[in-house]
């Protein structure tokens, strides 16, 4: 382990503090926003970045796989480097990162040299996604002002999701840029380069730097929290792929490997007198809970994303860019819901307000689970024949519309309620780490949700095709044609595309019942666990209101076995 002494900057005057705040959190969100919505930004323009590079179809999922599980894995990591070094300073340093790294990616002439890209923007989400978050806790008081905060940022970290499918739909399609020509699918990385670097370079103007702390860096609790979670990830991911799945000596391998090192990681966790993860943050039963439920509710979130986005454009029919605007309402509703929540949790216990979210958000995925279509084989091939998709003509604002803005609505809710108590009550030296636990929960929990949902889907995909097949076949060769000849523009026979036009709904609707059901249980957890009070949210210090846990009773340090937290070392 490496010894950390640092001396924390002046803290700016107060009425500094308030000039600047409205300024601190345009600029906090903004990078916020272009950390997220590069989680899918990417996504429209695969075919694009596979056929220019050369990158086949199984290994595109890596661009998108890569980014999450640098992103995830290395959130505990950045998160305690900004405790130990200054928030703002791994703030700025994630950022010029994360640009210089969005630079190699839309410069990348191959596929390494891409992927490593994808893997480095990762990392730099990874520092400066927790320290926005810190930087929240430590820049706005207590009350209002915090909960508003709290409710822009909500809105950005779930509506860039749907905001990246716009803006990757647009750029896209775009071929040339002030005359320029250039492949549209490089504008997708190379927008961050000027946000991300202009970014890092107003932080010391409008941010005040946190106090840093006196300790030391677990190297080792860091490798094998590290390790143990891309483990679990890459297996998860595995898992979902259909060239893999749960029998797979690398899923098998992954996720053995991942709770062996895990297993580690909390062993180190317990013995080192600084540790990486302080197990005082799951102490308080708050906290616990709304990690809990905030690795649950984004695994069935982001599982809506990836197959709604698939159903509307390879079964619908609609183009990328009109892929992107079908969720244009998502962000307006979660717009909507933060802003409800961020003015209702100072009188309504964050229970009420998140219990009440992730029902509403079961029921638009049970909703979605009834969407249906005609993909009988004959209904399949007849609108082949047409060059239609079989969904075409499917009501997008009787079947798709009135529930995108239902889980929009239901997910602003419940973000705003769990940041607020995943936070509550965090000693000031462990804020840092505490958001990187809230976010690393998200993404850990977004791939599980993946994994599971696509292990849910691909069998009844299977099912479905091998009940269509021999029909299908038989109609394709009545009319003429080999199923097994290319579809003109396709990589895939008539036989593969029309299986798949006859069997995608099918795995997609049950993917979503699923969903409903990990939704329900994220309710569950809230219902019956959650119980701080609304009051409680307006405090800072533990000591203001009951002791929530033995730690909070006994003294800092109690579950720690004597040792307290790192100490502050005292401005200069």
């Amino acid at each position: 382990m490496s010894s950390i002494d640092t001396a924390a900057s002046p803290p700016a005057a107060s009425g500094e503090r308030k000039l600047h705040l409205g300024w601190a959190l345009i600029l906090i969100n903004i990078a916020q926003l272009m950390v997220v919505l590069d989680a899918t930004i990417a996504n429209i323009a695969l075919p694009y970045i596979g056929q220019d590079l050369h990158i086949g179809q199984a290994d595109l999922t890596w661009i998108v796989t890569g980014y999450a599980l640098a992103f995830g894995g290395l959130l505990l990591l950045g998160g305690r480097l900004g405790d130990l070094y200054g928030r703002r300073r791994i703030f700025m340093a994630g950022l010029a990162v994360f640009a210089l790294a969005s630079l190699a990616g839309g410069l990348a002439q191959n596929e390494g040299l891409l992927l490593a890209a994808r893997g480095l923007q990762g990392f730099g989400a990874a520092m400066a996604s927790p320290a926005a978050l810190a930087l929240i806790t430590t820049t706005f008081p207590a009350g209002p002002a915090r909960n508003r905060a709290f409710a822009v940022y909500a809105a950005m970290s779930g509506a860039g999701a749907a905001v990246g499918l716009i803006l990757g739909g647009w750029l896209t399609g775009l071929d040339s840029v002030f005359g320029a020509s250039i492949d549209g699918w490089r504008l997708t990385f190379l927008i961050n380069v000027p946000i991300g670097l202009i970014a890092a370079a107003l932080a010391p103007r409008f941010l005040n730097e946190s106090a840093r702390h006196k300790g030391w860096l677990d190297i080792p609790g860091a490798i094998t929290g590290t390790l143990g979670l891309m483990g679990i990830v890459f297996g998860l991911s595995r898992a979902g792929e259909a060239t893999y799945g749960w029998g797979s000596g690398q899923t098998i391998g992954a996720l053995v490997a991942g709770v062996v090192l895990l297993v580690v990681f909390a062993v180190i966790e317990s013995r080192v007198a600084h540790p990486l993860l302080p197990i005082r943050i799951f102490a308080n039963r708050t906290r616990a809970v709304s990690f809990a439920a905030m690795m649950i509710a984004p695994a069935a979130m982001f599982a809506m994303f990836y197959y709604l986005s698939l159903f509307i454009q390879q079964v619908v029919g609609y183009s990328p860019l009109h892929a992107g605007f079908a969720f244009l309402p998502f962000s307006f509703g979660i717009v909507i819901g933060a802003t409800t929540a961020s003015k209702l949790v100072a009188r309504i216990d964050p229970r009420y307000l998140a219990g009440g979210g992730t029902l509403l958000a079961s029921f638009s995925l049970f909703m979605f689970s009834r969407i249906s279509i005609d993909d009988s084989p004959g209904s399949v091939l007849a609108h082949l024949v047409k060059g239609e998709t079989a969904g075409n003509g499917l009501n997008y604002w009787a079947h798709i519309f009135p529930f995108v803005v239902t889980m929009a609505i239901g997910m602003g809710l419940t973000f705003v309620s769990m940041t607020l108590t995943a936070v509550h009550h965090v000693r000031a030296e462990d804020s840092g780490i505490g958001s990187g636990v809230l976010n690393t929960m998200q993404q850990v929990g977004g791939a599980l949700g993946l994994a599971t949902l696509s292990t849910v889907a691909l069998h009844f995909i299977n099912q479905r095709g091998a009940e269509v097949g021999p029909a299908l076949a038989q109609g394709i060769q009545q009319a003429g044609q080999d199923p097994s000849a290319t579809i003109p523009g396709s990589s895939m026979s008539f036989l593969q595309g029309s299986t798949f036009q006859a069997s995608f709904t099918a795995g997609a609707t049950h993917a979503f019942e699923v969903g409903a059901v990990m939704m329900l249980a994220a309710s569950a957890l809230i219902w019956l666990l959650l119980n701080v009070k609304h009051t409680e949210l307006a405090t800072d210090n533990p000591a203001d209101t009951a002791p929530d846990t033995i730690e909070d009773e006994l003294g800092e340090g109690a579950l720690a076995g004597g040792f307290g937290g790192p100490e502050a070392v005292p401005a200069d």
